[in-house]
């Protein structure tokens, strides 16, 4: 009875529909963007533009390229931030099986690059990468999914959710590209977490992936797959082969030392030692010429961004909102981690690129998206 009476006085006293006595509304809030969270994202794409003219050996073009994807991005985001989280909720199981059937039809008739069938080529627009939608996709579809029964879920929400999850995660495996795969994998599984799942579930999925990581190795892993682990745990074994990226990483990360070489002064880049120097292994170029200053003032900026969303997540006023803000602020922390792991030598190499700091046009939009709907379930409250 206590506790009918207390909720009820908050659901009386609480705002409802985003409305407040505060007004008349501020600028940020007409037209539903975060300060906070524009400000770094664009102190960072102009970081980023920076380092990768450094680390692209000075290739303006490649830099032109990065900014127009830097450009369509933010509108891309300003129109995501336009659209109140209920048409996102409503939207999600569609936006979810276009994404799904794109997979399919990636399998079907995909362009085939470097061993891997990832990209569909779009007439007119040029290649598109489905599996990074599913980025945004897979967690907005699991929260639809379990906002429409009380939190947290019974064991049946969980074992439907777990297929949601599934269907795209093998598809994706399948191309093969392991770290987009997981990358989608978090991204779901983090929802359910969010949800309240039950410490006794969690312990469970972790004895079941221990069992897993077994069979997957023996039977699932391609052979690249396996070398890029046993390459971590000692690369020097392949130095020339395998092994090489790792050393020339870590080569350039300390070689920087305390506060760097100096822009454009980086030699592991400029000079081609660093494989993927503008892409996947960007923060070593950046950490080599910028040292150890540059690189906490990188992480600082990840650390504030993925600060702001959760704030933002704790104060949404819907479960829908909740989880989907949530779930993409911890997706943006392994976007992190696992790229400055893999650079670092503490993680395998996945191909896991750094948010808006490798070149990628489509890993740029897409992010940018998902932070346009994070602003949309801020201000519209």
């Amino acid at each position: 009875m206590s506790y009918r009476i207390h909720h009820n006085r908050f659901l009386r006293q609480a705002p409802r529909d985003g409305t407040s006595s505060r007004y008349p509304l501020s600028l940020w809030e007409r037209i539903h963007l975060d300060p906070w969270l524009l400000g770094l994202l664009a102190f960072n794409a102009v970081l980023g533009l920076t380092v990768l003219y450094s680390a692209s050996a000075e290739n303006s073009a490649l830099v032109i390229r990065q900014a127009v994807s830097f450009g369509i991005g933010f509108v891309v985001m300003l129109f995501m931030a336009q659209i109140p989280p209920k048409m996102y909720q409503g939207f999600s199981p569609y936006f979810y099986g276009i994404g799904v059937l794109s997979l399919i039809a990636v399998i079907l008739f995909g362009e085939v690059r470097m061993g891997a069938q990832r990209w569909i080529d779009i007439p007119g627009f040029g290649s598109v990468q489905p599996s990074e939608f599913l980025k945004i996709g897979m967690p907005m579809m699991v929260a639809w999914y379990l906002s429409k029964y009380p939190l947290p879920p019974n064991f049946k929400r969980v074992f439907i959710s777990l297929i949601i999850i599934g269907i795209p995660f093998l598809l994706i495996a399948e191309q093969p590209d392991l770290g987009t795969s997981l990358l989608v994998l978090a991204s779901g599984m983090f929802v359910l977490f969010l949800s309240g799942l039950s410490w006794r579930l969690i312990l469970a999925a972790v004895g079941a992936v221990a069992v897993i990581i077994p069979i997957a190795w023996q039977f699932l892993l391609h052979d690249y797959q396996r070398r890029r682990v046993m390459t971590l745990l000692d690369p020097e074994a392949d130095a020339l082969g395998s092994g090489w990226n790792i050393i020339q990483s870590k080569t350039a990360i300390g070689s920087g030392g305390f506060s760097g070489k100096g822009y454009l002064e980086g030699t592991q880049a400029h000079l081609h030692f660093l494989p993927e120097g503008h892409t996947d292994f960007i923060i070593a170029a950046f950490s080599e010429e910028f040292g150890y200053i540059g690189l906490l003032i990188l992480l600082a900026i990840y650390f504030a961004m993925i600060i702001r969303i959760f704030q933002i997540s704790l104060h949404s006023f819907h479960n829908y909102g909740r989880l989907v803000a949530g779930a993409l602020g911890l997706s943006f922390f392994v976007y992190v981690f696992v790229n400055a792991g893999m650079v670092s030598g503490i993680l395998p190499v996945v191909g896991v690129p750094l948010p808006f700091m490798s070149y990628g046009g489509t890993a740029i939009i897409t992010l940018m998206a998902s932070f346009g709907v994070i602003m949309s379930i801020h201000t519209h409250r």
